[in-house]
């Protein structure tokens, strides 16, 4: 099997590597190619723009979440039917896990699945300058294959120029694409960065999608298809997607059919990964409920997850919402197994307060007496835990992986609620511990990747044995 592909990366956070994607999506698109979109590193909000455009779902690769076989297993098995693989980068080239070495690093999945980069480069407040910040980044790691360059933001053909008669000196990699400013392109942001497309009105979805398309124009995609097929991505010994997926004992297999598990979508929670409800959807029906919109998760359902996402936004509309919250805290305290992450734990808290009204509380499930307080201060990063408590949902797990990003705390008033993550890296709800647990219920700031632990097998068991009482 041969696919094709790039990963385009930026010298920085912030250089246009989302539109730029998009724009190579549309052209190949547009040429006749079946695309598969990826973002690296650990992102919710990014891959929404792919979809925007794409014809098949973006996916997450990360190391730290999924390990290399992981990353292995998820991308050929979303390529095997693709032309052409697009791959968004995170942050700069070579920024991971730590300032040691690549690990983690867009710089690092490129190695692992060998595929070619192309880099964008930030024009603004520069010309020749660039040229020697691109040389670096070429000579910085020599292992690393960088075979094309895109410079954004050009100011003016005179800017242009002195950029080109620079490169051409020094550098032998190609430009492949030249982009002028243009106040249209820009996307808008706001504490966790983009803001994800699915919160859009058509209007605002549409004038992304035609920023992409007149990006497109500045961009040789000839070329981009020559660095693609540079690269031979595939080959034989790769395993079947399914060996890394869990599967339920062979004695419940024949019922897993009837196990429902309810997952909460809409405006306030959507940071799922691809491959985790694919993972789900390999033991279980999922089934997709609005905490905003709906009264109650569905009557034979077995478990229920809750995802990350921004429920301080429209914190009003969940307050509002009594039934589903109401319909939620009876099956917690029923002990119906519930996974929760990020934005799920602060709905399951009892407020939540401090986005745009300070003195404003907005009563939430409440099945945690604790508070959500939302703050100016960013928690980031990766984390890794080791689950202390073997009697809960999530069985004997010794290590797990995952990563932090949220701008809230949690204030536990009594601190009596069970913190079951003890963690190694990481912040955590509270001085290093993470995981609220009460009943069957986990909730944490911890976001996980399901491909390469048993998190989610073991909570469709619980949700099995559930679904027997």
């Amino acid at each position: 099997m041969k696919t094709p592909g790039i990963v385009v990366s930026g010298v920085t956070s912030g250089v246009g590597k989302t539109t730029i994607v998009m724009a190579i999506i549309h052209r190949l698109q547009r040429n006749g190619y079946k695309v598969q979109p990826f973002k690296i590193g650990p992102d919710y909000i990014d891959p929404t723009y792919h979809n925007a455009i794409a014809k098949k779902k973006s996916r997450n690769l990360d190391v730290w979440l999924m390990g290399k076989n992981g990353i292995k297993e998820s991308f050929f098995n979303a390529t095997h039917d693709s032309d052409f693989a697009v791959m968004e980068g995170v942050m700069g080239l070579f920024d991971g896990l730590s300032g040691r070495n690549n690990f983690a690093s867009t710089a690092h999945v490129s190695k692992i699945l060998d595929i070619p980069i192309v880099l964008v480069v930030d024009a603004r407040k520069a010309a020749r300058s660039l040229a020697a910040i691109t040389l670096g980044f070429i000579k910085f790691d020599k292992k690393i294959n960088i075979s094309g360059v895109i410079i954004n933001h050009i100011a003016s053909e005179r800017h242009l120029k002195y950029i080109t008669e620079a490169f051409e000196a020094k550098i032998k990699v190609p430009i492949i694409g030249k982009i002028f400013s243009n106040k249209e392109n820009q996307m808008q942001e706001r504490h966790l960065g983009l803001i994800p497309t699915i919160e859009m009105n058509p209007s605002n979805l549409a004038n992304i999608t035609e920023s992409a398309k007149r990006m497109s124009q500045d961009i040789d995609i000839e070329k981009v298809i020559e660095i693609g097929n540079s690269a031979i991505i595939g080959g034989n010994g790769n395993k079947d997607i399914e060996s890394i997926y869990c599967s339920l004992k062979d004695n419940k297999k024949e019922s897993k059919e009837k196990i429902k598990v309810s997952i909460a979508l809409d405006k306030s929670f959507n940071f799922y990964y691809k491959d985790n409800l694919e993972v789900l959807q390999k033991n279980a029906k999922i089934e997709f409920f609005s905490p905003i919109d709906n009264n109650a998760v569905s009557h034979n359902s077995s478990g229920i997850i809750i995802g990350g996402g921004f429920p301080e936004i429209i914190a009003d509309r969940l307050e509002k919402n009594s039934s589903m919250k109401k319909n939620i805290l009876k099956l917690a305290q029923d002990n119906m197994p519930i996974y929760a992450e990020c934005g799920g734990l602060m709905y399951l808290t009892k407020s939540i307060s401090g986005y745009k009204n300070k003195n404003k509380k907005y009563k939430m499930v409440g099945f945690f007496d604790a508070e959500t307080i939302m703050t100016g201060k960013l928690t980031l990063g990766y984390t890794e835990a080791i689950l202390n408590n073997s009697k809960t949902t999530l069985g004997n797990i010794k290590k797990i992986r995952g990563h932090e990003f949220h701008y809230s705390n949690i204030i536990d008033k009594h601190k009596d609620i069970k913190l079951i993550y003890t963690l190694s890296r990481g912040k955590g709800i509270v001085d290093g511990y993470d995981g609220f647990y009460s009943n069957n219920c986990v909730a944490s700031y911890m976001h996980t990747h399901f491909i390469n632990s048993k998190i989610s097998c073991n909570f469709l068991e619980s949700c099995y044995n559930y679904s027997k009482k």
